[in-house]
């Protein structure tokens, strides 16, 4: 296969950035796109260039950290996938294929295609754990969670962080990434104690780092790689407005 890439090259934070024009071929359908990446980086040193930074660690669908607009979509044309995921065959011999990075003010690009997330860290530090001493190991069942709460926090606890609902938000919203994460523990035992004060402060770091509001247009859903639905924002607006309603 033959591609051309046009890709975003900025040298750091205060640079105004530009697209970059990039032929690359004998490339193989079955090649990740993150592989196809590496060969063009490796043909980039061989002539001296700099290479494209970009973000990569597991590259099996875990981490998030493959944070890349490729045509306009976060992650690439394949739903519920990530960058890593993404394969050559999914794309047209000849083809014409933009690559930029994530694009929302709490998210600023470092170098290339790298940027800084940083806010999520941030709003995970505002209340997304629990408190309460683990012990030793508690004896099965000794805590009943209802199946249909147990299979609710762990579609939940699914997110990987990696920002594609914040890309695809047409006002750079991360409410499904924070919804997420108050959803996974508000719904078990554990998660009880701190259940109000937990969404009123990952709702306020939220809005405080720059976040833009929820609309409910739905694009975060859509672009999520693990499948996170809307209604969990739903769930999140329930809590927090009950919270409010005790504070």
């Amino acid at each position: 296969m033959k591609l051309t890439l046009r890709v975003w090259r900025q040298k750091g934070p205060e640079d105004k950035g530009r697209m970059v024009t990039y032929e690359v071929d004998d490339l193989s359908p079955d090649m990740s796109f993150l592989e196809m990446l590496d060969v063009l980086n490796e043909r980039l040193a061989l002539k001296g260039e700099e290479p494209i930074a970009f973000d990569h660690d597991c590259r099996e669908g875990i981490c998030g950290m493959c944070s890349l607009v490729i045509n306009g979509t976060p992650h690439g044309p394949e739903r519920a996938t990530t960058t890593c995921q993404l394969h050559l065959r999914k794309f047209k011999d000849g083809e014409v294929v933009d690559i930029e990075p994530w694009r929302a003010r709490p998210f600023p690009v470092i170098k290339d295609l790298v940027v800084d997330r940083s806010a999520f860290d941030k709003i995970i530090e505002a209340g997304g754990y629990i408190s309460a001493p683990t012990g030793s190991a508690p004896d099965a069942h000794a805590v009943p969670v209802p199946k249909p709460d147990a299979d609710r926090a762990f579609e939940a606890a699914e997110c990987i962080g990696c920002g594609a609902c914040v890309a695809a938000c047409p006002n750079g919203s991360a409410m499904l990434f924070t919804a997420a994460k108050v959803t996974h523990l508000g719904l078990l035992p554990q998660g009880q104690p701190e259940r109000d004060s937990r969404v009123v402060d990952m709702v306020a770091t939220h809005d405080d780092l720059g976040f833009g509001g929820c609309t409910n247009t739905g694009e975060c859903t859509v672009a999520c790689p693990k499948g996170i639905p809307l209604d969990t924002i739903a769930r999140l607006n329930h809590d927090y407005l009950k919270a409010g309603g005790k504070r």
